[in-house]
């Protein structure tokens, strides 16, 4: 490890341009390596359109690229690099331009003469424009222009007007390579959210600009009318609440009243035994549940008020709102791991009904448990919330799906003995239930507690655990205070 103050100034800029070059090398050097295996993985091993599984177009922007790859190359990259699938899908893409349409802007970037950004501008100009990788522009023009980018680039410009003057050169020779480009952009629209900091998030929406920008002036008029009347809020603040209300639209009686599904995660002492408090010394969890909205956390004073216009706080506690549901999760206060699920009345109806062996007595049998295991490949209405509750999200690693919107599948399949029991159960949404089943060289375990692991057909394994699942003391290292589980997934997962 060299120290960093041991450069003058002379030296601390030729390290800074070895790094520059280090970096340019190693972005060739992936795209090659990218290319390569995905040659080993050709879309022909993925299910055809008359068999059951196939991919169904319109649920998922884009279609494959070019270079026919299986559509579940992506997902292997991802766990491989660590990153999400949408990081995968851009860097398969930029790998493929690179590789094989623009072999001289990949030679440029594994000689160190231009840096990944400007390399990456070029294969966005230029990227399936010509008619070797099924675009309309014959193969000689797109080298011609390539040719003029990598001469800009070497002469330093910048990678956004790079690329800006990349593809005004080849609209220059040919007008509708422009219209190609908007058309591909526009069938990857979607609209998505982010969660930000203190409880805020994005509402994201790719348009095109002309639309863009007439929604952002109509908000913006609205705004400043709203202003005009005496409102005295920040006119950034104004903007954001009529957006929401012109989506929403709570005027319109019309519609059905915006409600939620509650779910409320408690620790239930083991056996009857009163929750261990901490002793001077001992770690605190750091991992303990917090108040959230589709995964992204929010603040105490934000769940009340959302509470309050739900009309979901009332004198005896909670309840649910009108129109959705009210669910209670009870965890294992040692160990995090979900022990029952429950609706408010149940839990009051056993609450009264006590113990039917032991009616006079605190006997502590159990009287919430997990669902028992059936003797049928449909799982029980009671697993399917027992699971969902667990999982919270898809459990294949890096996917965020929330539980509602996937499926309740058999890990070890039904059809070769697996159980429809809950260990055997997990959340997984279409595109990794369909991975699961029909993706070749792809493996996929549970343990009763609902730890996954999931291997690559490269090897590569991962592991994720239900969320709320605390490590043991084994799993730490010594004097962090923090997880360190050798076999646990690396960030982002």
């Amino acid at each position: 490890m060299l120290d960093p103050d041991g450069f003058d100034d002379a030296g601390w800029a030729r390290e800074m341009s070895a790094l520059a070059v280090g970096a340019a090398k190693l972005a060739a050097y992936e795209a090659a390596m990218v290319a390569s295996m995905a040659a080993r993985r050709p879309a022909s091993a993925d299910r055809s359109p008359d068999q059951p599984g196939h991919r169904v177009a319109g649920w998922a922007p884009g279609e494959p690229p070019p270079v026919q790859v299986s559509e579940f190359f992506v997902d292997e990259l991802a766990l491989a690099r660590g990153i999400s699938v949408t990081a995968a899908s851009r860097l398969l893409e930029r790998s493929l331009v690179w590789v094989h349409e623009l072999p001289d802007t990949w030679g440029a970037l594994a000689d160190g003469l231009v840096d990944p950004p400007r390399a990456a501008a070029i294969a966005k100009a230029l990227g399936g424009q010509s008619v070797d990788a099924g675009g309309k522009v014959a193969a000689a023009v797109v080298a011609e222009v390539e040719a003029q980018a990598l001469e800009w680039a070497l002469a330093g410009e910048t990678p956004r007007r790079l690329q800006e003057r990349t593809a005004a050169a080849l609209i220059a020779l040919d007008e509708a390579a422009a219209d190609r480009r908007r058309k591909k952009a526009e069938a990857n629209a979607d609209v998505v959210t982010r969660a930000t900091a203190d409880g805020m998030g994005q509402l994201i929406a790719d348009l095109p600009m002309p639309v863009a920008v007439a929604c952002r002036e109509a908000v913006d008029g609205y705004a400043r009318m709203a202003k005009a009347d005496g409102d005295t809020r920040p006119i950034g603040q104004l903007r954001t609440q009529i957006m929401a209300d012109l989506i929403l639209r709570p005027w319109d009686t019309s519609r059905e009243p915006v409600t939620a599904h509650l779910r409320v995660i408690a620790p239930l002492p083991v056996l009857g035994a009163p929750p261990a408090r901490p002793h001077d010394g001992d770690r605190v969890p750091t991992d303990a549940d917090a108040a959230s909205v589709d995964g992204a956390p929010i603040t105490a004073g934000q769940l009340r008020a959302l509470l309050e216009q739900l009309d979901a706080l009332c004198p005896g506690g909670l309840q649910a709102p009108a129109g959705g549901s009210l669910g209670i999760d009870l965890t294992d206060p040692a160990t995090g791991a979900l022990r029952a699920t429950v609706s408010r009345p149940e839990l009051e109806r056993l609450v009264r009904r006590g113990c039917r062996d032991h009616p006079v007595r605190d006997c502590g049998c159990p009287a919430l448990t997990a669902p028992p295991p059936v003797g049928r490949y449909t799982p029980t209405p009671a697993q399917q919330r027992f699971v969902k509750a667990r999982d919270r999200t898809c459990r294949h690693p890096g996917c965020r799906r929330p539980a509602r919107w996937t499926d309740t599948d058999h890990v070890h399949p039904h059809a070769d003995g697996g159980a429809t029991d809950c260990g055997n159960l997990c959340s997984l949404c279409r595109r990794h239930h369909r991975l699961k089943t029909h993706a070749p060289g792809w493996r996929f375990t549970m343990t009763d507690d609902g730890t996954l692991t999931v291997t690559t057909p490269s090897g590569v394994t991962r592991t994720t655990r239900p969320p709320g699942w605390r490590l043991p003391d084994a799993y730490q290292i010594p004097g962090s205070g923090g997880p360190a589980d050798p076999d646990d997934d690396p960030p982002p997962f």
